[in-house]
């Protein structure tokens, strides 16, 4: 629980204020916020758009988007689990917790929906807890083994052909011994947050977020052998561009971050030390909330 002491709790408020209903729910969960005494941080593009509505205030902190983050108290997010997903990244690496209002279709991880903004009181009663997430650390190396670059995922990293739909090859390395190679349409490793994500889709383990494991999901195997694994996630985990005939794969981070990968290259995956806390003001188990978010959603 994160318990102010200080006079102001400062929230920053992220969203695309470009969608008009967006904007409009943002401005009223700011007089939320500011009636109960808190501070409200706003990235500093958004200052246009806010006053072009006349939806500006005089309390409003417009600050640089990585300043908002390292002095935010909490972050709320109205929008989809892609909006939370991004503001994940951010925050992660200075432990700022998120809370998730949803303006999405699923909304997996969001804990208000748009018209219960009325229980934001409980930010500054102190009545919440908040739920750790694991979260990836995602290395592209080099064919030399080197690195490349490297980001965060609170879902997920996926090996594919990128947009063409064509069968590729990779092998799979857990701590540096060989467990198997795919020839499918691409490989999955998902966190237990990732599992209800792309992952369920391909026919993946959905996982209570509690369990420490990597699930690794082929895309469209073309091998009656190949399965869904979960591994610990103590392990290193390393999938190999070992496709001959296309030279060039795609490895994309939460479905948003996308790397360019060649042949012989590697992308190594890890548990990372930065974790997401998502702010929780009830107690509603997983597999409750995965059931009836599936049946709202009409699939």
């Amino acid at each position: 629980m994160l318990q102010k002491e200080t006079d102001m709790l400062k929230i920053a408020l992220v969203t695309n204020f470009n969608i008009p209903e967006k904007l409009r729910a943002a401005a009223d969960t700011a007089d939320k916020l500011i009636g109960e005494g808190g501070t409200v941080l706003i990235a500093a593009f958004n200052r246009d758009k806010l006053m072009r509505a006349h939806r500006n205030r005089p309390e409003f902190r417009y600050l640089p988007i990585d300043t908002l983050y390292a002095e935010a108290d909490i972050i709320i997010v109205l929008g989809g689990d892609g909006s939370i997903l991004e503001a994940a990244r951010r925050a992660a690496t200075r432990g700022t917790p998120i809370l998730g209002i949803n303006f999405g279709r699923l909304g997996y991880m969001a804990e208000l929906e748009a018209g219960e903004t009325d229980s934001l009181h409980q930010l500054f009663t102190g009545d919440y807890t908040l739920e750790k997430r694991s979260m990836l650390r995602v290395d592209l190396l080099g064919t030399g083994g080197e690195l490349k670059s490297f980001c965060y995922a609170l879902n997920d990293a996926v090996v594919s052909n990128g947009s063409v739909a064509r069968v590729i090859d990779l092998e799979l390395r857990e701590n540096g011994e060989p467990v198997t190679t795919y020839r499918a349409d691409g490989l999955i490793i998902a966190t237990p947050t990732g599992s209800t994500a792309y992952s369920m889709s391909a026919g993946g383990a959905i996982v209570d977020p509690t369990v420490p494991c990597f699930c690794v999901t082929p895309i469209c195997p073309h091998s009656f052998a190949a399965r869904p694994l979960i591994f610990s996630d103590r392990s290193v985990l390393e999938i190999r561009n070992i496709c001959v005939r296309e030279k060039q794969l795609y490895l994309t981070v939460d479905g948003k971050i996308s790397f360019e990968m060649g042949r012989g290259q590697s992308v190594r995956v890890t548990r990372s030390k930065p974790e997401t806390k998502l702010v929780r003001f009830r107690k509603n188990g997983f597999y409750r909330v995965l059931c009836q978010k599936l049946q709202d959603s009409h699939f």
